[in-house]
């Protein structure tokens, strides 16, 4: 295990003191949990309850606060450091889970000597005492902010290692080569010229591909983690609305004969098998001078610009007007799929015509009878590079991507400069670099302001 160091404008905060939350969510449950870690666990149980519950084993008791008076009954459980979730002393209080009450014993809590947690501190605390590393801390959050349950298990695979150990195997392999590099050039007087040796060059080829694989599979399971936006544009009455609706799989948004109902932006979630899509029906693209209705179009082309991908509804019953042409001459640096609607209503001699500049691909659907709709969620799926049986698939985040980017590049440079330039020394440098970008993943290089903005977007109590 690698010892975390505190960082050094955290360490009050992150000290040996007592912190204690709430860490079910707001409103009014059946059960609340208030949770406690630190030195004063014990202490607090005692004057809180009359007695310290004895270790992993649930008790019913009676929290009382300053005068004695009941605020509630309910379980304690008590975790002795290290085997706990934090690696201190860590009391579990479970009361009645109304607001009110959870609040009455928090401020007991914090009238015996705790402090209030911040925002990820149980995890960070956790992290700092060696119980997880940083990648598997980071899915503590990804589990709780699942959108999908195929992105819950992801994250619980994560969270059970199997991404750290992937880093780990690439980092010995790199690890592996740089001793021999080293080795060659510290003992010269062996006289091996290793610069001519094929298994260098062997190796390094196995930990690019493995690395690029890697990379590969973690901007997959970026999309997978934080969704795909999906935006849905077009003329106005092109069927928009019918089409959200019928990817969502229910009447979300209004639809009339009329043209140009949308006059804004409407938003939606859906999990499209395993895949967390946000959809955004937007207003119908035309020029108007109709104040409210411009300013809807106006948050469509900016929903439309922001989107990974962009639906364009064009009716099949009327081919690509000019006003068609026109809005996707503004999309020639998105990704559109030119989606041909009302196919119901088409003249069985249509064919569809040669793709417009810009556009990806396209396929015909009707929106109102339902038909071709597995067809779009397909192409989104395919779009994404999501498959449902990608076991292996994690919830990467930007840093991720961002450390092992460089990683390769640093890889790419060690070959460089010993099979190119035949400096072994620059060649011993870069692989350092590299594995060090990969340490950053597992936190086993974890600069203080990472930690601070990771463990920031963590909810309270967790």
């Amino acid at each position: 295990m690698v010892h975390h160091t505190q960082t050094a404008d955290r360490v009050d905060a992150r000290g040996p003191d007592t912190i204690a939350a709430i860490s079910t969510p707001a409103g009014v449950g059946g059960i609340g949990v208030v949770r406690l870690s630190g030195t004063q666990c014990r202490p607090i149980a005692s004057a809180l309850a009359g007695a310290v519950p004895r270790p992993r084993k649930a008790q019913y008791q009676t929290f009382k606060d300053a005068d004695g008076r009941p605020i509630d009954q309910g379980i304690a459980l008590y975790f002795p450091a290290p085997r706990s979730y934090t690696g201190e002393d860590v009391l579990e209080l479970q009361c009645h889970g109304g607001p009110v009450v959870l609040n009455m014993l928090l401020g007991r809590v914090l009238e015996l000597g705790a402090r209030t947690a911040q925002p990820g501190e149980f995890t960070e605390r956790a992290f700092l005492n060696d119980k997880l590393d940083l990648a598997q801390a980071e899915a503590v959050a990804d589990l709780i902010m699942s959108s999908t349950e195929a992105a819950a298990r992801s994250a619980m695979r994560s969270l059970l290692g199997d991404f750290s150990a992937r880093v780990h195997e690439i980092r010995q392999s790199i690890l592996e080569l740089r001793m021999y590099v080293e080795a060659a050039i510290d003992f010269p007087e062996e006289e091996i010229d290793f610069l001519d040796d094929q298994s260098i060059v062997q190796q390094l080829d196995q930990i690019r591909d493995e690395l690029t694989d890697f990379l590969a599979s973690a901007a997959r399971g970026r999309v997978f983690r934080e969704g795909l936006d999906v935006a849905i544009a077009g003329l106005p009455n092109a069927g928009k609305s019918s089409l959200l609706n019928c990817l969502a799989g229910m009447e979300r948004s209004i639809v009339t004969p009329q043209a140009g109902t949308t006059r804004d932006t409407v938003d939606l979630m859906i999990d499209l098998n395993g895949l967390a899509v946000r959809l955004t029906d937007t207003a119908g693209l035309r020029a108007s001078t109709d104040p409210v209705e411009r300013e809807g179009i106006d948050r469509a082309w900016l929903a439309v610009r922001e989107a990974s991908l962009v639906l364009y509804l064009a009716d099949m019953g009327q081919g690509l007007t000019d006003a068609d042409l026109e809005n996707l001459s503004h999309l020639e640096n998105c990704n559109v799929l030119l989606v041909w609607n009302k196919i119901d209503l088409a003249q069985d001699s249509f064919a569809p015509p040669a793709l417009p500049k810009g556009v990806n691909e396209q396929l015909s659907i009707s929106a109102k009878y339902t038909l071709g709709i597995d067809l779009i969620g397909s192409y989104i799926q395919q779009f994404a590079g999501f498959t449902v049986s990608e076991e292996s698939l994690f919830l990467a985040r930007h840093r991720h991507l961002e450390a092992m980017q460089n990683a390769l590049e640093f890889i790419n440079q060690a070959y460089t400069a010993l099979y190119e330039q035949r400096l072994g020394d620059l060649g011993a440098e870069d692989l350092r670099d590299a594995m060090n970008e990969l340490g950053k993943l597992v936190g086993e290089i974890s600069p203080d302001d990472l930690l601070g903005e990771i463990f920031a977007n963590f909810c309270i109590g967790k």
